[in-house]
């Protein structure tokens, strides 16, 4: 494989991986990191799948947060990669998994249409807490309006039972608890766990841009990869 999709959480968008994006790029791998956004699930899932099928032959797709639920929905995929990411197995959501934890959903702020925010202090506190100030001020900044309801979406099929993936554990995550992320790594094939907070494609990039290398040159298949925790600092 030599092509790697990166599919962003709630609220964020594709420049929050942008230092992952361009150093993958900067080595020869081609990058593509599609908009969600789109009102749903369903609908985010379409639009991923779509920048999926032009690409010559099935890639890494790496999905974060409720970006797992996305990316269990897809097809023609080469491996996956969840990164303190939802996986719903049949008839199972982000928010029926146990969703956002309550420092998360402190920093939630309705709008009059419908949609929410984050309120910028409370989602360093969520999000980035582990980052660098100058880097958590740019992602903060980055963040944009959430329709509601993509949470409760479940996937049409479960993408981790037919190709192979690898669960990252971020251990000192604010937004989803790391023990129900080590209860869904149990679902992948391996396991990794760092010793991050929510967002390490803004606070530690070459965590992501080693593992996706890694990733991208392993040839194992579902039953016979490592099941062991590989601990990262």
């Amino acid at each position: 494989m030599t092509s790697a999709v990166l599919v962003h959480g709630l609220y964020h968008q594709p420049e929050h991986f942008i230092q992952v994006a361009e150093g993958l790029r900067a080595v020869g791998v081609d990058v593509v990191a599609p908009e969600l956004h789109r009102g749903s699930l369903t609908a985010d899932t379409a639009a991923v799948q779509a920048a999926v099928d032009v690409l010559p032959e099935p890639p890494l797709v790496l999905g974060h947060s409720y970006g797992g639920s996305v990316i269990t929905g897809l097809r023609g995929v080469g491996r996956l990669v969840y990164l303190a990411a939802f996986v719903p197995d049949a008839g199972e959501s982000a928010a029926g998994l146990g969703g956002a934890s309550s420092q998360l959903k402190s920093a939630i702020e309705p709008q009059n249409d419908g949609s929410t925010r984050l309120a910028p202090s409370r989602a360093v506190d969520a999000l980035y807490t582990d980052c660098p100030g100058h880097l958590a001020a740019w992602a903060v900044g980055l963040l944009r309006a959430q329709a509601a309801g993509c949470g409760r979406g479940v996937p049409e099929r479960q993408s981790w039972k037919h190709a192979p993936s690898a669960y990252v554990v971020c251990a000192k995550d604010r937004a989803i608890d790391p023990g129900l992320q080590h209860v869904m790594a149990a679902r992948c094939d391996s396991v990794r766990e760092w010793q991050t907070g929510h967002s390490p494609f803004v606070g530690r990039p070459e965590l992501v841009i080693n593992l996706v290398l890694e990733l991208l040159d392993a040839s194992d298949t579902p039953g016979q990869a490592d099941r062991g925790i590989t601990t990262t600092r």
